[in-house]
């Protein structure tokens, strides 16, 4: 199997506000043609620390590919240090500033002088055209060794390595076919999931199996090897039978849908409606659901009912009802859930309320305490969470949870004893 190594090039990708994402979608492609990524690198507009890097790269992988740093700027270095690297020389293409020039033209604009470094190219390599942006890449290749240059926008680089790029490797990769598997898990921890599948993973060298954990799910990967694309699948496709058999109702996707895309494909095949009723998550159950494209076709209404007077004036839940038991209780939660079902006429209403934090917790209702309420056709019920972690987190976790509350109310399983540290209220 052929090794890759992605080298992900720029100071602001080192700033905690920039995220290198294209090496994510690269591994992805590569994985699939049978190339396995051993490591990946992120490098600032450094010279000597990219040389190094793209030595080192080249000495022990077959494939390196870099991303980023190709514009006309005096910090944009990859194009002159890779070429270093290789032990080549840059050479200017004169075609090139021609076509940047009409390209420039067909804007309205003249070209800047600084422009004509995007000209030089490694002398020997295959230039990669760039219809999305004016930095070409390119190929070149050392022996067995091809290193890649790509530029970093992301429109700019995933088309020219899909066009350009992917069908060379994937004649050179050996023909083996990578594929994986997503099966994601709500309403059981990292542990306990382990726990019931490993005596069956563990019968298989082929696919692997790991075991990974969000912040509102767990997702059993499966990766198989093979020589065919559809022998591969097949080979994930058995194991993750025998895995969804023994989990059961946890599971809610086996394509890596999120639980908001299972959710509305649910209702949308019942033709029922869905209506929420939020307090703690502020709207964040109804942004999920609405974020799934054809929503309007079963999202009916969403309300956000921070306070006790908005849940009694546009839920009707009873003021004493909230003085007595609290805004954070089964009570308050099943009557959110009722008013919101009633008030629009949806098949089934879901509510939160609960203590988010930092602040606000006693001991009795700690920050995490949160209840969902379900409102269907046929009865309506309330469920106590205590929900780790940050503000953040909680929120999301509930929102997690009122969504999977709801599928399996949908399902009609009904089973709260699987939900992520849930007790009946």
């Amino acid at each position: 199997m052929q090794t890759a190594e992605i080298v992900a090039i720029g100071s602001e990708l080192l700033t905690p506000t920039k995220t290198d994402t294209n090496s994510l979608w690269l591994t992805e492609l590569l994985n699939e043609i049978g190339i396995e990524v051993m490591l990946k690198t992120v490098v600032g507009d450094d010279r000597l620390r990219l040389e190094e890097t793209l030595k080192d790269s080249i000495s022990r992988s077959d494939i390196v590919i870099t991303t980023g740093g190709l514009g006309p700027t005096e910090d944009d270095i990859t194009r002159e240090v890779a070429a270093r690297a290789l032990g080549l020389e840059l050479e200017f293409r004169q075609d090139l500033v021609d076509d940047l020039r009409e390209r420039f033209k067909a804007y309205g604009y003249e070209m800047p002088e600084k422009n004509k470094r995007q000209a030089f190219v490694i002398k020997g390599s295959r230039v990669l055209p760039n219809p999305n942006g004016s930095a070409v890449g390119m190929m070149a290749e050392t022996g067995v060794k091809k290193l890649v240059v790509l530029p970093g926008p992301p429109r700019e680089a995933k088309p020219m390595f899909i066009d350009h790029v992917l069908p060379e490797l994937t004649k050179s990769s050996g023909q083996i076919a990578v594929r994986r598997k997503r099966i994601l898990v709500s309403g059981l921890g990292e542990s306990k999931l382990d726990e019931l599948i490993s005596p069956i993973y563990t019968r298989y060298e082929n696919p692997q199996t790991a075991i990974l954990h969000s912040k509102t799910e767990v997702e059993v990967q499966l990766t198989s090897s093979a020589s065919t694309v559809v022998e591969a699948d097949h080979l994930n496709s058995e194991l993750a039978q025998k895995i969804v058999e023994k989990l059961g109702i946890a599971v809610f996707s086996t394509e890596g849908e999120p639980i908001e895309k299972v959710v509305g494909d649910l209702l949308r095949e019942r033709n029922e409606w869905l209506s929420t009723a939020e307090s703690c998550t502020g709207g964040l159950v109804a942004q999920r659901v609405t974020d799934v494209p054809g929503a309007s076709g079963y999202f009916a209404e969403g309300f956000i009912t921070y306070s006790n007077e908005a849940k009694s004036d546009l839920l009707g839940v009873d003021e004493a009802l909230i003085k007595k038991h609290g805004a954070v209780s089964a009570e308050v939660a099943e009557a959110m859930a009722k008013g919101a079902r009633e008030r629009s006429g949806a098949t089934y209403g879901v509510s939160t309320t609960g203590i988010a934090g930092p602040t606000g917790g006693t001991d009795r209702k700690p920050v995490g305490t949160v209840y969902i309420g379900i409102a269907g056709p046929h009865h309506s019920k309330a469920i106590l969470l205590n929900l780790p972690g940050d503000r953040n987190l909680v929120r999301w976790r509930t929102s997690q949870a009122a969504l999977d509350v709801l599928r399996r109310h949908i399902l009609k399983a009904g089973d709260e004893r699987t939900v992520p540290f849930a007790r009946r209220s």
